[in-house]
């Protein structure tokens, strides 16, 4: 994680200049691990995040609200009475260490003045949130309690003595000289790498950190310190001694890297120019808060969407089963016109057959060649009551068959539809999109609706309409793309008009594409473009070549009952597009640019 001991610094340096002197308003506790103070100062209101979280584990101002339980865990109550109302008066890191002491000034049951220290411990799976009376260094609680059952190091539990974190035996790299940094270098083995002698040797520093460092010497993380001599060491040390200047004298540049889709990448206290991606420049708190933000709305989206798509793949491994059992009965009704045939030979021929024949060897009047043809007979039915099995066994046959040909068909037709679901779920990209998903398949009884409101009095919901997705060609067209089957539909049915171009890959599930014409006529480019959009956000998106219909709007209709985002249309022509990511992005900038502008 890049949450290093730099970060930490930044993050101090200017949580000391928001939060001292500040007062301690509101403390809650979200999650099990998560704490919220909420401090107040004249001109400014903050919620700072404290986080054990063995895989996010930090401590930042932060402007997402989260939803806190009903009932306040232990902890949250115990901070409550010791801190709240309480300011606070100083924040301090030791070193680089990942560690953050908070003194808070509160007045105890009697109102006399006291003081407690918060002590933020960020070390990954063993990060801890502690209160702690510093007179007598004694633990008054912690949000992860332990004995030396966990820990040989130490205990974490009321009342015990407080120690800080094991050493881990690095050097604190704001204290070296250029000696000092070369006799480490000399002193640890020869096949270390040059990321592995800076993150392991120097107390807070991260990978992305190191790289950074080992970028502007002008060398390589995995470069083996035997094949250093005095010129590479040299040029790692210029780099390294530069950074430690400037965290000593706060002077930090936050930086957030961003890939795709403006995706946070990284985040530092220092400039990351070894990643080549897009840097966003703010406080440090700020990014920070982007980051994790960002992260957190991927895990819950993926969460949901997993969710969701296991209930897909229950209902069709459903259907799959319920196809099968339909295909077996039906092969069974193959041989319907050969008992319809048996039943007409037989009775053809009642006057020459006899009661006790095992078989009838008959010709076949229907054949332009004549041939015998021979069906088995039961011994004990007379001819006439053998041809009258044959004739029900055919009348059986033929209503089996009439019957399971519309559910082959309506099985397909859903399996179809799930399948198209499927494929907006793995390409939805925020909660409101699988939220519309979610809806649809509650209205189409895949998924339980939301319980009532409590009281049983149903709330009005205020009516959202869908938003779907807005391009702009490099003719300064309109593009519009619905995402999913609700949005989709709104497109096709609510928002496009006539004589817009209307566009669907060819026999592949994907998204309706409207170009807005406003009476102008389409280009050859603008077409394209637009191709290209259904291609990309279609099942076909990792083919190299799709065929893609298009045609008026006014040829799109939507058949009475048919299932969301099901049409049928008319008078298409076919146009083979390639599924292009890039194009995307920039049709998508050029959208919100003028949007810019506009506004």
């Amino acid at each position: 994680m890049p949450y290093d001991g730099l970060v930490l610094a930044a993050i101090t340096r200017e949580l000391q200049e928001k939060l001292t002197g500040g007062r301690i308003d509101r403390i809650h506790q979200p999650t099990k691990d998560e704490v919220i103070l909420v401090v107040r100062r004249p001109g400014f209101r903050g919620r700072l995040l404290l986080s054990a979280n063995a895989r996010s584990a930090r401590v930042h101002l932060t402007r997402t609200t989260r939803e806190n339980p009903a009932a306040a865990p232990v902890f949250c109550m115990v901070l409550r009475k010791h801190l709240e109302g309480g300011r606070i008066i100083s924040m301090r890191q030791p070193g680089l260490e990942r560690v953050l002491v908070i003194r808070v000034e509160s007045r105890d049951e009697l109102g006399r003045q006291s003081y407690k220290q918060l002590i933020c411990e960020i070390m990954g799976k063993h990060s801890n949130i502690l209160l702690v009376e510093p007179v007598t260094n004694v633990i008054i609680d912690g949000i992860k309690r332990y004995t030396h059952a966990v820990s040989r190091h130490r205990e974490v539990l009321p009342g015990q003595p407080y120690l800080p974190p094991p050493f881990q035996n690095k050097l604190n790299p704001l204290l070296l000289n250029e000696e000092e940094f070369r006799q480490h270098c000399l002193d640890v083995p020869l096949e270390t790498t040059l990321l592995e002698l800076l993150q392991g040797g120097f107390e807070g520093l991260s990978k992305v950190t190191c790289r950074e460092i080992i970028d502007r010497a002008n060398l390589t993380p995995d470069v083996l310190l035997d094949h250093c001599g005095e010129y590479e060491l040299r040029s790692l040390w210029e780099p390294f001694h530069q950074i430690m200047a400037l965290t000593r004298n706060g002077r930090f540049v936050p930086c957030l890297t961003c890939g795709k889709k403006s995706k946070a990448m990284d985040f530092a206290a220092l400039e990351l120019t070894h990643t080549g991606l897009a840097i966003k420049h703010g406080e440090m708190n700020d990014l920070v808060d982007q980051f994790f933000y960002e992260r957190e709305q991927a895990e819950v989206i993926n969460k949901e969407r997993n969710h969701v798509i296991a209930v897909l793949k229950k209902e069709m491994s459903r259907l799959e089963k319920k196809l099968d059992l339909y295909r077996a009965s039906l092969k069974a009704t193959a041989e319907a016109n050969k008992f319809k045939l048996y039943g007409e030979l037989l009775t053809a021929n009642l006057y020459r057959l006899k009661q006790g024949q095992p078989e009838a060897c008959l010709e076949n009047y229907y054949e332009s060649r004549e041939q015998i043809v021979t069906i088995p007979l039961e011994r004990h039915r007379s001819p006439s009551e053998n041809a009258q099995r044959y004739f029900k066994k055919y009348i059986k046959a033929r209503n089996t068959r009439t019957a399971l040909e519309p559910r082959i068909a309506d099985a397909r037709e859903e399996m179809l539809y799930l399948e198209g679901v499927k494929t907006d779920l793995e390409q939805a990209g925020s909660l409101p999109e699988l939220a519309e998903i979610k809806q649809e398949l509650a209205e189409q009884g895949y998924l339980k609706s939301p319980p009532p409101s409590p009281g049983g009095k149903k709330k009005k919901k205020e009516r959202l309409l869908p938003k779907p997705l807005s391009f702009v060609s490099s003719d300064g067209m309109q593009i519009l793309v619905g995402k999913n089957n609700k949005q989709n539909d709104y497109l096709t049915l609510k928002l496009a008009r006539e004589n817009d171009l209307w566009l669907h890959t060819k026999d592949i599930h994907g998204s309706h594409v409207i170009i807005r014409t406003e009476g102008k006529e389409i280009s050859a480019s603008t077409l394209t473009e637009a191709a290209a959009l259904a291609a990309f956000f279609s099942k076909g998106r990792s083919s190299t070549n799709v065929p893609v219909d298009y045609t008026l709007k006014k040829h799109v209709s939507k058949p009475k009952g048919a299932r969301p985002g099901m049409v049928i249309y008319r008078q298409q022509r076919t146009i083979i597009a390639m599924p292009d990511e890039k194009l995307v992005e920039e049709l998508g900038d050029r959208s919100r640019e003028e949007g810019k502008i506009k506004g």
